[in-house]
């Protein structure tokens, strides 16, 4: 869900290009499997398309491919924290319900042994965080690129 609604925010702002989204899990009981069909249903029902969804694993090489590493709860940020080889790895690893000032808890729930009415519940609760992690983001990825100085030629300009 949240890869979904992250991917989806970034197309609205035209940012979409610049936002690169991948959900990836820590164990590898679906591999290659669509999303669950109760989160495809509440995506759905929200206007999001989550039909290209396949499960995948995350592993050590991901680290490297990703800027931020975004945990939906507590459990899944130690096993994640706990793979980092680095520091800065380590750093990487954050929880999405920390940027949602409203939240009672860290973790969002996992909605699979439960009805419909949760997995709505949960969308719900990724959207607001998704919303509050975007806007964190929004200025960076917004930010002009430039070539650093030490970086030109001697006939380059600062490139916007």
């Amino acid at each position: 869900m949240a890869e979904v609604v992250l991917r989806t925010l970034a197309d609205e702002r035209g940012l979409g290009s610049h936002v690169l989204s991948r959900s990836a899990g820590t164990g590898d009981w679906h591999l290659g499997e669509r999303a669950d069909a109760r989160t495809l249903e509440a995506l759905s029902r929200r206007g999001y398309d989550g039909s290209s969804h396949r499960a995948r694993p995350f592993n050590a090489a991901s680290f490297a491919e990703n800027d931020l590493i975004v945990a939906l709860d507590r459990t899944h940020e130690r096993i994640l924290r706990a793979w980092a080889r680095t520091e800065d790895d380590e750093g990487k690893v954050t929880l999405l319900r920390a940027y949602d000032p409203s939240a009672s808890s860290m973790d969002v729930p996992d909605p699979y042994y439960a009805g419909a009415a949760m997995f709505d519940s949960v969308l719900g609760m990724i959207e607001t965080a998704t919303r509050g992690l975007f806007r964190q983001l929004e200025p960076a990825v917004r930010a002009p690129r430039t070539t650093p100085r030490a970086m030109r030629g001697p006939d380059q300009e600062d490139l916007p």
